[in-house]
């Protein structure tokens, strides 16, 4: 720290006391009793102001620049404007020592000798408060809450801002030790608030707003006059009886004079927010200093050491703005540091420091060694083992014990001085000297080693990485660069007051100057930068900074030294400044200029940089056919500028290295078919027709159908153009091209046909099947579109269709539930499987659901069907048991019907004959298995009721009794139950009327025919009508063979001979009566019965046996042998 004279100015009497304006624009100063206002930036006397009648003790500025205040011996205070106009004069009992502005509330506070006084401008009268001894002094706290006064007997009072006492110190040295000066500290970092004291047993003390004591009391030597804090409180200010102003820290630590004087100094104060310091002195003497606080620090690599508040030290990691401090609580006055070591110059002693460990981030520091002796040194260097100190010519080598083991004596004055690296105990100085000289000292060797020696100072240097080029700047302000072996100048460059090296890199160095920082790598030009303060260190990417008095790290893209390289198609070299830091962009314009460069090593490594695994790939590819040999660099770099999507310049290196069809897919690939046909010219028609092929699926693939459509109609690709179309429903489309094709393009057409049905135009596919001749597509088309009149109309035309046309519609009919016009499709179709199966199914279904009179119909069409299908002799036998079968049930369900209906419904359309009728016929029927659907208990049932009703009660009877053996539902049950009962009272036998009579044999049978339905005679089988299932007068017979049916009918219809018998009858008449009498005997009876007599007649030929129904009325020429049993 040095202080340097601005202006000085003197006064006729005593300077008791001075005040800044707020902005520091202005001084005041109280000398003899007026008050003096000068101007801050040059000395200038701006006015006297008069208004006090004794002298001036005191002088105060408000914190808001508004007004301030004087005190004087007249013990009046007046209160001025900025304006330099007194607006306001009130008085105390006694002199006035001392007045202070509140800071916040711009309270005064005007001390005596008796009281002090607290006037604001909002309260008219000032409020005054006695005080036991005089006060010296006053200072109120940052906050403006409470006031301290320093009393001449010693003691502290700490006033709120009522005047009322709130805390009272009373310091040990009493009356004898008066305080002459105190202030509260200023700053802002204190978490409490700090009172420094000034008193006349010349000691300096410290206390907090409680009143406890804050360290030890500090000596002096001498009686203090004033005391005042910087703006920010980092330091403080004391004059007095040494004539001196002397600078302290905050905690009390002196660090120097400021100026001296030829009289005692009554007060000094700081500008605000400035290093200037006024002095006043009672000799009348101001003087106005600039405090100069010099840069303390050293730098090694990425650590920075610094002094700060004069007594500390802080190590700053450069890279990871890790900090540590280091209290010494004395005035540091040199830093060294060096790899793990830390040296610390203080006034009486020097201290080595080191860190905890080898760890590069370590920022632990612990005390190594204390060289406890007082050095003069204008340089510090610390090494491994030693401290190296310089002073003007001479270089002293200590032990960290103290103890000197080398000295070297140099030419000139030494300039600076640099550890340069080596082992430990034997490490190198670089050592520049003022006539120029740079030399190289070992420090375990007495003898120096002149590396050169130039014209001119030497004002800073650096050597490089490798020890083979020293960059030197001079005292002109020049960077000059030799080369260490042959101490020949490489280059030069101006404008220069610092030079530091890249320690990663031997070709690159930076130097600053003119507010610029410059880069120069090899011999290129510099590249210039703005940058402010002094560069001291190269690191990679990172320039270490001196400005005023802070290091910064800056991190600086290598981007203009590694073009330089690019543009000299220097890849490798550019590849190692690229490493030191360059941007993303950088990297990339390295990777693809050294890809250009075909230089693939580094291309590779710098797109691994920047991770495009694209440009990876096409790099590994050309590897792999360069090991397989191929050697065609044209060819390689076509592929890299397509990659670029540099494609013109592509194309022709793909042409002039013979690969035209490269270039061709390249440009179809990225769909620059323009492009492409220029390229292609008038060419192989064949590689136009794929080139417009691919144009074609590019348009499709970005969605321009109606383009792609157009381009493949004129490449000839009408599958795809109907595929588009088909698939947009542009049926306008597809008839273009449909009638544009020849009939010979078979597969495009029915790709037209497909869409035309699929798109509901079977018109047009009708149309385009016809003319390519697919009928049988046609046929289809017609049955898919249920055209059925056309697909007849087709299959009547080519019966080759039939089962292709009736088989669909069937399924169709069986589909929209018309199932019987299905079955008869089948039938029609030779389906004759499907038939019956269709029947069947409507069969089973009609009987689940209880339509007996369908299921009746059902069975009566398969039987048919069997009969149909019996026409083939391999299925005669079983269609023929099949036909029997389908009959008899056909028969079953269509007289159960009348049955299920009366049984489930209210009301019978049947009469009692036709229902008892019906009942016995089921009821012999079903002598073995029961039908589905069929039930025994309704049969049964019906029975009773209608044999009961029509007086058949044994066959009722026995109706009961099977009934009562039955599981019945509960509906019937009660009816079942009373018709038991009730037919107990009814004869044991049938009514006559309703026994069956045979016409066969004439035989009656019973109602209940274990036999069934047949005669228990003759066994001739009954035929019962299908109304009312009375037995018929019909007999079955087989024609023998031999007889035709024309024959055999031309014989039923002769007359048979009738012989002439005797007339039996008798008549006699009279008057009054007539008489007819007949005799007869019982053979003639049996000879004139007609049915017998018929039975006589013999018939000359015989009948084919085949089965034929007849009345028998009309069997009049047959003889009973012939008849069937």
């Amino acid at each position: 720290m040095r202080a340097v004279l601005t202006w000085r100015d003197k006064a006729e009497q005593c300077v008791y006391d001075l005040a800044f304006k707020p902005d520091g624009t202005q001084l005041i100063l109280a000398a003899g009793n007026r008050l003096l206002v000068y101007d801050t930036s040059d000395g200038t006397l701006l006015q006297p102001l008069k208004g006090h009648k004794d002298t001036v003790y005191c002088v105060a500025y408000a914190k808001d620049g508004k007004r301030f205040a004087s005190g004087s011996a007249d013990k009046s205070v007046i209160i001025w404007t900025s304006k330099l106009e007194g607006i306001l004069k009130y008085t105390h009992n006694d002199s006035i020592q001392c007045v202070s502005y509140n800071p916040v509330t711009h309270q005064l506070a005007s001390c005596s000798s008796s009281d002090f006084g607290l006037w604001s401008p909002e309260q008219k009268s000032v409020s005054k408060h006695k005080s036991s001894s005089k006060i010296t002094c006053c200072s109120w706290t940052n906050d403006g809450q409470y006031l301290a006064l320093g009393m001449f007997s010693g003691v502290i009072s700490i006033r709120n801002r009522n005047g009322e006492e709130k805390v009272k110190i009373e310091r040990p040295g009493g009356s004898l030790s008066p305080l002459w000066s105190i202030c509260w500290s200023p700053s802002r970092e204190e978490h409490n608030d700090i009172l420094a004291v000034a008193d006349w047993g010349q000691k300096l003390s410290f206390y907090q707003l409680s009143g406890k004591q804050i360290g030890k009391d500090r000596s002096l030597n001498f009686d203090p006059c004033c005391l005042s804090y910087f703006t920010k409180g980092e330091y403080i200010l004391l004059g007095g009886s040494d004539k001196q102003v002397s600078l302290f820290t905050k905690d009390g630590v002196r660090l120097g004079t400021v100026g001296e004087q030829n009289s005692w100094v009554w007060t000094c104060k700081v500008k605000p927010d400035s290093n200037y310091v006024v002095v006043g002195c009672q000799d009348g003497t101001i003087s106005f200093y600039q405090l100069i606080f010099s840069t303390v620090h050293g730098l090694y690599k990425d650590r920075y050491a610094y002094r700060d508040s004069m007594t500390d030290v802080i190590v700053q990691h450069l890279i990871t703005e890790q900090k540590v401090r280091i209290k010494c609580k004395e005035l540091v006055k040199k830093i060294a540091i060096y790899k793990n070591r830390l040296a610390v110059q203080l006034p009486e002693k020097i201290l080595i420091h080191e860190l905890y460990s080898d760890d590069s981030l370590d920022m632990r520091y612990r005390m190594k060694e204390k060289i406890v002796r007082k050095f003069e040194c204008n340089l510090l260097v610390v090494c491994a083992d030693h401290i190296i100190l310089c002073q003007e010519k001479r270089l002293q080598c200590l032990s960290f014990s103290g103890v000197k083991e080398r000295e070297w004596q140099m030419e000139s004055l030494i300039r600076y001085i640099k550890v340069i690296g080596g082992p430990p105990g034997r490490e190198g100085l670089l050592v520049g000297l003022k006539n120029g000289q740079i030399l190289k000292i070992f420090v375990d060797s007495l003898f120096a080693i002149v590396l050169l020696k130039q014209a001119t100072a030497v004002r800073c240097l650096d050597m490089s990485a490798s020890r083979n080029k020293l960059a030197v700047v001079d005292e002109n302000d020049t960077c000059l660069v030799y080369d260490i072996h042959t101490k020949e100048l490489l280059f030069q460059e101006p404008n220069a007051n610092s030079v530091a090296w890249n320690t990663q890199c031997e070709d690159m160095l930076c130097f600053s100057g003119g507010g610029y920082l410059n880069i120069k790598a090899s011999t290129f030009p510099v590249h210039q930068q703005k940058l402010q303060g002094f560069v001291v260190g190269y690191n990679g990417s990172r320039i270490f900074c001196l400005h005023a008095f802070s290091m910064s790290a800056v991190e600086v893209p290598q981007s203009a030294p590694m073009y330089q390289y690019l543009d000299r198609k220097m890849f490798r070299e550019a590849y190692q400044i690229a490493c030191l830091g360059v941007t993303d962009t950088d990297w990339r314009e390295l990777a693809m200029e050294a890809l250009e460069g075909l230089e693939f090593e580094t291309a590779k490594k710098a797109f691994t940089r920047v991770q495009d695994l694209r440009y990876l790939e096409l790099i590994n590819s050309i590897e792999e056919r360069k090991k397989r040999g191929e050697t065609n660099n044209d060819l390689f770099l076509a592929d890299v500028f397509s990659y670029q999507g540099k494609f013109h310049e592509a194309a022709r290196l793909y042409k002039r290295s013979g690969h035209e069809n490269l270039a061709l897919d390249m440009y179809t690939d990225l769909r620059m078919f323009e492009y492409a046909k220029d390229f292609l010219g008038s060419g192989d028609p064949k590689e136009t027709k794929m080139l417009i092929t691919k144009q074609a699926d590019w348009a499709r693939n970005i969605n321009e159908p109606k383009a792609a459509v157009e381009m493949y109609i004129s490449a000839g690709e009408h599958g795809k153009a109907i595929e588009i179309s088909g698939d947009h429903g542009w049926v306008d489309t597809l008839i273009d091209i449909a009638r544009k094709l020849d009939k010979a393009e078979r597969e495009p057409l029915l790709m037209c046909a497909h869409y035309f049905k699929k798109l509901d135009n079977p018109g047009y596919a009708a149309e385009t099947y016809l003319k390519i001749g697919d009928l049988k597509s046609l046929v289809h088309l017609h049955v898919d579109t249920q055209r059925w009149d056309e697909a007849f109309a087709l299959g009547e035309k080519h019966p080759e269709f039939k089962d292709d046309i009736y088989v669909p519609y069937a399924q169709w009919l069986a589909e929209n539930d018309r199932f019987e016009e299905a079955q008869k499709a089948f039938h029609k179709a030779g389906r004759q499987g499907e038939a019956v199966r269709v029947l069947e199914q409507l069969t089973h279904n009609a009987v689940v659901e209880s339509r007996f009179n369908d299921a009746a119909y059902y069975y009566w069409m398969l039987s048919m069907q069997c009969l149909d299908i019996a026409q083939d002799p391999a299925q005669k036998d079983v269609m023929l048991g099949k036909f029997h079968h389908f009959q008899h049930l056909a028969e079953l369900y269509h007289g159960y019907h009348a049955i299920q209906r009366y049984t489930e419904e209210p009301f019978s359309f049947h009469l009692p004959e036709t229902l008892f009728n019906i009942s016995r016929f089921l009821l012999h029927s079903l002598t073995k298995d029961t039908p589905l659907g069929i039930s025994k208990v309704n049969t049964l049932f019906t029975l009773a009721k209608q044999s009961k009703a029509l007086g058949a009660y044994k066959l009722a009877r026995h109706a009961y009794d099977k009934l009562q053996g039955l599981q019945t539902p509960a509906r019937f049950q009660k009816s079942i139950e009373l018709g038991s009962l009730t037919i107990r009272s009814k004869p044991f036998q049938d009514s006559e009327e309703l026994v069956p009579l045979c016409y066969r044999c004439s035989t009656n049978n019973p109602l209940l025919n274990n036999l069934g339905n047949v005669c228990i005679n003759c066994r001739q089988p009954f035929v019962f009508s299908a109304s009312s299932y009375e037995v018929l007068h019909l007999v079955e017979f087989y024609l023998e063979e031999g007889i035709t049916d024309e024959e055999a009918i031309s014989l039923i219809d002769l007359e048979a001979p009738r012989h002439k018998r005797e007339n039996k009858w008798q008549e006699i008449a009279s008057n009054t009566s007539q008489t007819l009498r007949l005799d007869e005997t019982l053979d003639s009876m049996g000879d004139d019965d007609p049915f017998t007599a018929k039975l006589s007649f013999e018939v000359p030929c015989l009948l084919p046996a085949a089965r034929v129904w007849f009345p028998v009325s009309r069997l009049h020429c047959f003889s009973i042998s012939q008849m069937s049993p």
